[in-house]
């Protein structure tokens, strides 16, 4: 495998060394003569594109004979549109005029961190989202960021996925999409399947990993990814997206847009459809995954305002694999799936409203407000075998002389929920080198849990529509922040703090009939403190300091009583980084430490819906190295890595085990052990190869160390290491007609690597003394493919 991989890398390689020829410089600036540094260039109609470094320069290379179009943008700018010709003089001086109007950058502007900022993060563009988006969810699309592992029930990251960051589940991940929290309130997971295809909406994402800045929602106790959708477009356009590959995957998509009409208002819409079978058998059923989306937008730009509405929706339906293999069929039988009901399916519909306001007041102060909607209305369907009635307040059947106490039935789990609140933040600029932004939100979450039988083969006394468990669940949470950046010379200092008051109770019949009945109320702090220190105009170092404070999730109360409830966790992050940024190379180099108080680590077992059983430690660390790098030493080749070495460990674990023929347990005692599902080495890598000036090829890698199942650092108990590539191809061209006909063809996991990329484990002691384990995992797709078309009118 290593050869292969050596092969294809000297193959790319090598022509690099060829294609300098032609080399020329753009320069960008604006009105008043002040290099623009992370200026987008792109050359229209290639796949050439890239962004200014510090001195505003871009080199370009690679380019044969013939006129072309220059296309630079910057947020706060007007585009500007340059047209040059091959050979030419060696710069191209382009000059950027500012807006007259608010830009929709100004939105997430108080929860992103920027270029002087003491955070360690991440920025994605437009136009790296779209070389990959070809059907897969989210978590796909960031896969080869730093410390990034994704995993799919599926297999081929089309359905349920999830992604971990630097160790941190879905859990530990806040997510924002325009400032708004997205986290389900209850669980805090982020589930990317009820937004299908929400990435052809997206103008960028930032990823912040650590605590980062104050943010909205949930806590972020191992990243913060911070979504925009879409941005204003001045021009009417029309775009057709369509995919289709392996496992019957087909994506169809259309965009539309107005462009700016009477220099005020703008539409936009986009209607999504993604259907897949999955790797993974999915029985009797139609399809794997049935996804519906849609997303409407439609804004009003004033002299010194802005106002945008969103609309979107999602619907999905995809079949159930959330069991995974058992650990003996890996090598037989690597798609089995245990159930075989056709209809043994997750059904949800998640509809968002977004209303988002922005008013320079003056040049020193900018307001930003929003208001939020969110309704949550789903369930998903099971077989069950030989249930107890008693376990659905049922009697017992009499036929005959037979009492019949067990039944086969179909049941429905529903949670219908309505989420909604208000963000805000105020940013003053007193002077230039003084920023001081204060901003909050408080949002409400009511949800209604419940279960019902549809059909039993027994069926007693039920009635249509009787609910055998029902219980609702409210939460309010109200945070402030506020936060400082002072900059004299090279020296930038950061302060931010934020209080955040979490409400949450509720009451009614849980799903294993026990009454429940809590409300929690918690108060967090969260301080935050940074500095950063430019060594030249190319490089910079920073170091910062953050608290932050995060609650349960809403099973780890409710399997627990008033007497035991869970602690809220502590985290103490600790970030040292390195950041260089030149014309043909960036570098990222962090050192964090990431010291826990009560974390609430994953015992390796799983309740019956397929959700990890948690439990609080003492003491635990995440510590880690992590290098974020992109080299360009021509516009042809570009060369991208990021790489994660950590140490992932809690302090004196304690833990149980179940003796079979007893209601005792079994304790054990380990001094120092690794935290489940923490690798230890993550290594991603991307050559980008342009041979010819509308032709891309790529070579992406990936690479993560073992994993352990659960917190014991028992290789019987662990995810074997993987190592996968996957060929991009994508060809660009602007035809009569089209302002841009793209065609991509992604040939994911190329060298066929069977591999595993989540799992659990449960087991006990048996008569006999002797630990039985039981392992079970969720395979990936082994080679496949995905080929897209893009027509842009």
């Amino acid at each position: 495998m290593k050869k292969k991989v050596a092969i294809i890398a000297i193959a790319m390689l090598l022509p690099v060394w060829l294609l300098a020829q032609n080399p020329l410089w753009v320069k960008v600036k604006d009105e008043y003569g002040s290099a623009l540094s992370g200026a987008s260039v792109k050359v229209a109609g290639t796949v050439l594109s890239g962004q200014t470094n510090a001195q505003g320069q871009f080199r370009l290379s690679g380019l044969g004979g013939g006129d072309y179009v220059l296309e630079v943008s910057f947020v706060g700018f007007k585009t500007e549109r340059q047209n040059f010709s091959v050979p030419s003089s060696q710069v191209l001086e382009v000059v950027l005029l500012a807006e007259s109007y608010l830009t929709d950058e100004v939105i997430v502007q108080a929860t992103r961190a920027t270029a002087n900022s003491a955070t360690t993060y991440k920025n994605l563009s437009k136009e790296d989202l779209e070389k990959n988006n070809l059907g897969q969810e989210v978590p796909y699309l960031l896969n080869q960021t730093p410390s990034v592992i994704v995993s799919s029930d599926a297999g081929n990251g089309i359905g349920h996925t999830s992604i971990s960051i630097r160790g941190s589940d879905a859990q530990r991940t806040n997510v924002t999409l325009n400032g708004i929290p997205y986290n389900d309130p209850e669980s805090l997971g982020s589930f990317w399947v009820n937004m299908p295809d929400f990435a052809s909406s997206v103008d960028n994402i930032q990823i912040q990993r650590g605590v980062g800045t104050s943010t909205n929602g949930a806590g972020a106790f191992g990243a913060s990814i911070n979504i925009q959708t879409n941005t204003r477009r001045d021009t009417a356009y029309a775009e057709l997206d369509n995919s289709f590959g392996s496992y019957q995957t087909v994506k169809n998509s259309v965009r539309l847009g107005t462009g700016l009409i009477k220099d005020k208002f703008s539409f936009d819409g986009r209607l999504s459809r993604v259907l897949s079978d999955g790797y993974m058998d999915k029985g009797e059923a139609d399809r794997a995954a049935d996804l519906k989306s849609y997303f409407l937008s439609a804004a009003w730009y004033g002299e010194s305002s802005l106002l945008r509405a969103n609309v979107f929706s999602g619907v999905q339906k995809t079949y159930q694999a959330w069991n995974g293999v058992p650990e003996e069929l890996l090598k037989t039988d690597r798609t089995y799936n245990e159930f075989t009901y056709k209809d043994q399916t997750d059904n949800y519909v998640q509809s968002h409203y977004q209303l988002l306001y922005s008013n320079s007041l003056s040049d020193q102060l900018l307001l930003n407000g929003a208001l939020h909607y969110t309704r949550g209305d789903g369930y998903y369907e099971e077989y069950r075998t030989g249930d107890n009635l008693g376990d659905y307040s049922l009697p017992d059947v009499v036929i005959g002389d037979e009492v019949v106490s067990e039944t086969d039935l179909v049941r429905q789990r529903w949670l219908k929920n309505d989420f909604y609140g208000v963000t805000y933040s105020l940013a003053y600029k007193p002077e230039n080198d003084l920023n001081l932004t204060l901003g909050g939100a408080y949002n409400i979450y009511k949800g209604d849990h419940f279960g019902e039988i549809i059909w039993a083969q027994f069926a007693s006394s039920a009635m249509p529509g009787d609910r055998y468990y029902d219980n609702d669940a409210t939460k309010k949470d109200f945070n402030i922040y506020a936060k400082a950046d002072y900059r004299f010379d090279r020296l930038s200092l950061f302060a931010d703090v934020q209080y955040r008051n979490v409400d949450y109770s509720y009451q009614g019949i849980n799903r294993d009939l026990s009454l429940l009945q809590q409300d929690v109320q918690l108060n967090f702090f969260n301080p935050k403190l940074g500095l950063s220190y430019d060594l030249d105009r190319y490089g910079m170092v920073y170091l910062s300091a953050a608290i932050a404070n995060k609650e349960p999730i809403r099973r780890d109360y409710t399997d627990s009583s008033p007497d035991s409830r869970p602690k809220p966790e502590r985290l103490t992050d600790i970030e040292l980084g390195y950041r260089i940024g030149t014309a043909r190379y960036n570098v990222g180099l962090t050192g964090y430490g990431m010291f826990y108080k009560d974390q609430l680590v994953n015992t390796g077992y799983i309740n019956d819906v397929g959700s990890a059983v948690r439990e609080n430690v003492d003491k635990s660390y995440r510590a880690g190295l992590e290098l974020d790098a992109r080299w360009q030493p021509f516009t042809s080749f570009t060369w991208s890595a990021a790489a994660t070495l950590s140490r992932n460990k809690i302090q004196d674990y304690t833990y149980y085990m179940d003796v079979a023929g007893s209601d005792e347990q079994q304790v054990f005692t380990l001094n120092e052990t690794n935290i489940a599902m923490s690798a230890g080495t993550i290594l991603s890598n991307e050559f980008a190869y342009v041979p010819f000036k509308r032709t891309e090829v790529a070579l992406i890698s990936k690479y993560v160390s073992r994993q352990y199942l659960d917190n014991t650092s028992s290789r019987n108990k662990s995810i074997d290491p993987f190592f996968t590539s996957d060929v991009r191809l994508r060809y660009q061209t602007a035809v009569r007609g089209l302002k841009n006909l793209g065609i991509t063809l992604r040939v994911n996991n190329i060298f066929n690597e069977l591999y595993e990329a989540n799992g659990y484990t449960f087991g006990y002691i048996n008569e006999s003394g002797v630990q039985e384990n039981f392992n079970y995992y969720f395979p990936q797709a082994t080679r496949n493919f995905m080929l897209g078309l893009n027509m842009s009118f």
